[in-house]
């Protein structure tokens, strides 16, 4: 988030110094509904994380180990996302160097829940046309090294631009501003390279998952492919989810022109639709249809000790 909507949340600075006065006991309401309901989700999801953590099966298997860097990967996204979103909203000031830390965090974790999507969908591709390879092919250890390829190309761009920052600003770790992406670029080409970067994530993650969903039709015709098939068609969706957050700019830009009152208001509930929903419901979704995850899930939430029995994994 925090790079796409760097140019809307500078505008909404900007918007928001001129009226600093204005924030009123529905404002500070509305507010802590959508802290709470960022924290909310992320204690759910984080207890859904050491559930499977704490099964080894699940941590032998590479569909579960992508889901669980998900859920991590969410979690850390909503938080730091909520984060940067509060401090606009209170007009707070962050030294550069910590701001630089927070954006590429959040920067990062924004490109790694597509990245991992398209990983989860070859994996699913693989199980399903490869079938007699695939306990080969997608092993613990080769997941690992997919996960940390995931984390390197979501986090390349960020990581160069605070090395250059940090080598061209003096004042790089005692100047303080408000927390965007754009008050970070110190030159144009920053800021197309890091267009590159979203466009050809956008693209190869998009074929990537159309292909596999193609491929996963055309090779097998048997329930076990019907039920991979809706899987991937879920990633498909969870996608969308995650990148409706490229919305969030264009939509903050045209709400700044309302009247202040108002825009307070609606970039409160525009931000909980395109960028705090799509985050909290996309790994509940997905987690709570697999019976073994959900099981799991249910029998930790209410602190059970009960046998759980295992069903078939697809």
């Amino acid at each position: 988030m925090a790079g796409q909507n760097g140019s809307s949340l500078e505008l909404s600075f900007l918007y928001y110094q001129s009226m600093a006065g204005t924030i009123d006991f529905m404002t500070t309401i509305i507010s802590s509904v959508l802290l709470s309901t960022a924290l909310l989700f992320i204690f759910l999801n984080l207890i859904m994380f050491f559930a499977m953590w704490n099964k080894s099966s699940f941590r032998e298997t590479s569909r579960y180990l992508l889901f669980g860097q998900m859920l991590l990967n969410d979690s850390i996204h909503l938080g730091f996302t909520t984060l940067l979103y509060s401090c606009s909203m209170a007009n707070v000031t962050l030294i550069k160097v910590l701001c630089s830390m927070i954006v590429l965090v959040s920067g990062t974790t924004f490109r790694i829940s597509p990245l991992t999507l398209a990983v989860m969908c070859l994996e699913r591709y693989v199980a399903i046309c490869f079938p007699l390879r695939h306990v080969d092919i997608a092993t613990p250890r080769r997941t690992s090294i997919a996960i940390a390829v995931v984390w390197f190309l979501g986090s390349v761009n960020y990581v160069i631009d605070i090395i250059f920052l940090a080598a061209t600003d003096a004042h790089f770790l005692t100047r303080t501003i408000y927390c965007t992406q754009e008050r970070l670029f110190l030159a144009k080409w920053q800021f197309d390279v890091f267009q590159v970067f979203n466009g050809v994530f956008l693209v190869a993650v998009g074929i990537t998952v159309i292909g596999t969903y193609t491929g996963i039709m055309m090779a097998a015709r048997s329930i076990k492919a019907k039920k991979a098939s809706r899987t991937v068609l879920l990633h498909l969706a969870q996608l969308c989810l995650c990148l409706s957050s490229f919305l969030y700019s264009s939509i903050e830009r045209a709400l700044s022109t309302i009247s202040s009152a108002l825009f307070i208001h609606l970039r409160y509930l525009n931000f909980f639709l395109l960028v705090l929903l799509p985050r909290c419901l996309s790994p509940l979704i997905y987690g709570l249809r697999d019976e073994e995850v959900r099981a799991l899930f249910l029998c930790y939430l209410r602190c059970g000790r009960w046998r759980i029995k295992p069903s078939t994994i697809h």
